[in-house]
């Protein structure tokens, strides 16, 4: 008998510079993968999935094949059961995983689970690939019709830049992040879209594509032909977080920061407005945020409903209770 494999995989959480609920009309979106991340180590072989976590008092525990991820107990592990569903093995994994990525803050940990289980059961794709299949076992294991962006982001993630990615085309081009630039964030409330009105929101976007075509494509001016004014509202957000996330990156690229923030602020006001995913906690840290020096600007971060602010500030800016993150590489094996 040969030796048991030994696994490590990892991958980062991201966070949302600009261009939330954006993703899954096919839109633009400007993340970066941060240097949060969730490991997962163990040995391969046997028939099942049996992973502890260092954050949880549950262990999975499930035979392979697996068949209904989304009647997994206990409930996080739905995600790492529909990565082995999807991949289809048969050969299992006994491990641990643990996270830097705080549980339920918006930062994309689940996403995050999924790609360094995958890696660690064995995905042997291109980062675009892996993205797609952690999609569809998120989909599939929980019910809810999430975007692609935070699995796309935490498996392309790139040093020192974010991301400028088409949500459609899958395209992605790294945008640098200034020296004098810092991303901080700020946690406000625990969060979490199972059960919350995402799945709402994606409908009512389909509700207004279907009377003014792809919202990725679609100009401001068409929003009359739509009678509804709620669909009118989220549709004109999506189209002009499109147009945001553009401009974002233009001023990036620039070095104006100033700029930079002034969208995000933007943004978030329309995703407040409009879209209706911000809460009264998130509103009032932003308004704080954005009145303190050095601070370029601040939004709601990721698919709202509770979550996490983030701020462009100035090197050395100070803000209680928050943390700096920085641009980092994407999931990996070790």
């Amino acid at each position: 008998m040969g030796s048991p494999t030994l696994v490590t995989a990892r991958a980062p959480g991201r966070v949302v510079l600009i261009g939330d609920h954006t993703d899954y009309t096919g839109g633009l979106v400007c993340p970066m993968a941060i240097d949060r991340w969730t490991t997962a180590s163990g040995v391969r072989g046997g028939s099942g999935l049996s992973l502890a976590s260092a954050d949880e008092p549950e262990p999975l525990d499930v035979g392979l094949p697996v068949t209904r991820p989304d009647a997994i107990t206990p409930t996080w592990g739905r995600y790492a059961a529909g990565v082995a569903a999807e991949l289809g093995v048969v050969e299992g994994l006994q491990g641990t995983v643990s996270t830097t990525i705080p549980i339920g803050a918006g930062l994309s940990s689940s996403a995050a689970l999924e790609l360094a289980v995958a890696l660690a059961l064995g995905f042997d794709g291109t980062p675009r690939e892996l993205a797609r299949l952690c999609q569809r076992a998120e989909n599939t294991a929980t019910g809810l019709p999430s975007g692609i962006l935070d699995q796309l982001t935490s498996a392309c993630g790139v040093d020192g830049h974010a991301l400028v990615m088409d949500c459609t085309t899958l395209d992605i081009e790294p945008l640098p992040v200034p020296d004098h630039a810092v991303v901080q964030v700020l946690f406000v409330t625990q969060r979490r879209l199972v059960g919350s009105p995402y799945a709402d929101r994606v409908a009512q976007c389909a509700a207004a594509e279907a009377v003014i075509g792809p919202l990725r494509t679609a100009d401001i001016g068409t929003l009359n032909a739509i009678e509804d004014a709620m669909l009118s509202r989220r549709a004109r957000h999506v189209i002009t977080e499109n147009r945001r996330v553009r401009d974002f990156a233009g001023a990036l690229r620039a070095g104006d920061l100033n700029d930079a923030g002034a969208l995000m602020l933007e943004g978030h006001e329309s995703l407040r407005v409009d879209y209706e995913t911000s809460t009264a906690a998130m509103d009032e840290a932003v308004r704080s945020l954005s009145a303190l020096r050095g601070v370029y600007g601040a939004r709601m971060t990721g698919g709202g409903f509770g979550g996490c602010v983030v701020a462009l500030t100035e090197p050395g800016t100070q803000i209680p209770n928050a943390w700096v993150v920085r641009p980092t590489a994407g999931a990996s094996r070790a």
